[in-house]
């Protein structure tokens, strides 16, 4: 039995610590026994970018409101078999869940590969997923604002042993599952699943459909809805049958029949340039003895992470004050422009220094041939805005910002996705030697992938709340629950950035 503490809360002096306790632990493979050999998938360089897992954790209260008696639906054991059986069903489909990474030369011809490529790839052995069952004593309630980080999250998710990386062992993924998850019952009665998924196996939309799916085939759901004589809306009726794509070829073909150079200009991804030429910045005015100062402070633990509330009448608010009503932009848009703005000003950053936005775009529709509708592969690039510090603070408002927006992502076509494949291959996944960047600016859109409507226990979670990402100063910007229109923006700051930061958000939106 493995267990983990919890600390001292922030707003309650007086807690006292209790653990979460892992009673068991099982390897989930898909329900259909398979007569077909191993596969592999030959994952593309935006696959391979970032392999470990990410995580995510929903949170149910228990039910106070209905009249009907959910103590049975709601025991830990029932839960736990509920999301197992699903569990079952949906890997029939989502079979790439249950595998393995592996690291493969272009020589390879174990277990049948048929891969060409060498590297890190994707081998399909229904090795299968790991789920967790926990209990705590702990009440959510006691966690208060749940939209709020807090690092007792961190106790509520399944995390495998990280891969050893040596000289000596070549293959230090394959004991690594490429799912994992966690059922933990609090003392209120209610539950939270943690979810960590590897990147390298779906990115944001197929892992929130693959989450969906396991919902879908989740037998408590289907009784807490006779129960509750839920009705539907539109939104959460079952969507139409869309066939699941797995392979990564369309991408894979697309870069070795239309090559990039580094010597062509129009052709390199300005999100790759704009990155070295943040790194050379960094290395050009910090001293090494300094930056190994600076690296020392800056490590993850020294984040602040905090989740902005941005309703609908904030937003409607903001556009009038810093566009005008007469300029159309999305909400999207409007708050990265803002962000960039106000985090800038509150790094006090000399006026010629170079800053960068970076945020991600959807290529599904960008390359050619556009990539099936049931792709599960990454497929997400960077697109990237760099101007001087001045040039951001110094804008009497955010049209120009919001220009320089809309040309970044028109930017991402077919050559950009290329060429940013290629400059992700040759810069290798170096994240951990980078130098502190903190002029660069990382924004994930969530919005359109509604993590709280994954109904595990109901249809909807009182909250999804994500962990802190590999790279902490990744802001996410996520659909709120009480608010289809708002945003709830969870950014990473260093802590003496943090007040000066929401002043110059919030000033004079109110």
């Amino acid at each position: 039995m493995a267990s983990s503490e919890l600390g001292d809360h922030d707003h309650d002096d007086d807690l006292i610590i209790r653990r979460v306790s892992i009673t068991e632990t099982l390897l989930v493979s898909s329900a259909l026994d398979s007569l077909q050999p191993p596969k592999v998938v030959n994952l593309s360089n935006l696959d391979r970018q970032c392999p470990l897992l990410m995580y995510l954790v929903f949170f149910y209260k228990y039910p106070t409101t209905s009249s009907a008696d959910h103590s049975p639906l709601w025991s830990l054991d029932s839960v736990f078999e509920s999301l197992k059986s699903g569990l079952e069903k949906t890997l029939s489909i989502w079979y790439p869940a249950a595998g393995r990474l592996i690291m493969t030369s272009p020589t390879d011809d174990d277990f049948n590969l048929n891969s060409n490529l060498g590297g890190l790839n994707l081998l399909c052995n229904n090795r299968g997923t790991v789920l967790a069952k926990a209990a705590t004593a702990v009440q959510i309630s006691e966690l208060g604002d749940l939209s709020q980080y807090n690092d007792f999250f961190e106790n509520l998710v399944y995390k495998p042993p990280l891969p050893v990386f040596d000289d000596q062992e070549g293959d230090h993924f394959s004991q690594m599952p490429l799912v994992a998850a966690q059922v933990t019952k609090f003392g209120c009665g209610g539950c939270s699943i943690g979810i960590g998924i590897s990147h390298s196996l779906f990115d944001g939309p197929a892992a929130y459909e693959f989450m969906c799916a396991w919902a879908s085939n989740s037998d408590i759901k289907q009784i807490q809805n006779e129960l509750d004589v839920i009705i539907m809306d539109d939104e959460l009726q079952p969507k139409p049958v869309v066939a699941l794509v797995h392979d990564r070829d369309t991408l894979l073909k697309m870069v070795d029949n239309y090559p990039c150079h580094d010597d062509d200009e129009g052709r390199r991804a300005a999100a790759i340039d704009h990155l070295y030429q943040l790194i050379m910045q960094s290395a050009a005015t910090v001293a090494s003895t300094d930056l190994l100062m600076i690296k020392s402070t800056n490590d993850d633990s020294s984040y602040v992470h905090k989740t902005f509330h941005l309703s609908s009448a904030f937003l409607k608010c903001l556009k009038k004050l810093v566009v005008g009503d007469n300029f159309s932009c999305s909400s999207f848009e409007l708050v990265a422009a803002h962000l960039w703005k106000a985090k800038t000003s509150a790094l006090g950053l000399s006026t010629e220094t170079m800053v960068c936005l970076q945020f991600a775009v959807d290529a599904r529709n960008k390359v050619e041939p556009p990539l099936p509708g049931g792709f599960t592969g990454n497929a997400y690039v960077l697109a990237s805005v760099a101007l001087t510090a001045s040039q951001v603070v110094d804008q009497s408002d955010h049209k120009a910002i919001v220009d320089k927006i809309r040309e970044a992502k028109k930017s991402v076509t077919n050559k950009y996705v290329k060429s940013y494949m290629e400059g992700v291959a040759a810069g290798g996944s170096q994240q951990k030697s980078l130098p502190p960047l903190k002029e660069l600016t990382l924004v994930s859109d969530w919005t359109r992938m509604p993590f709280h409507k994954v109904g595990f226990l109901r249809e909807e979670a009182d909250y999804a709340s994500p962990l802190v990402a590999p790279v902490p100063e990744v802001i996410y910007f996520m659909q709120n629950p009480k608010d289809d229109k708002g945003i709830d923006m969870r950014i990473g700051l260093l802590p003496q950035y943090l007040d000066a930061f929401t002043r110059y958000f919030f000033t004079n939106t109110n």
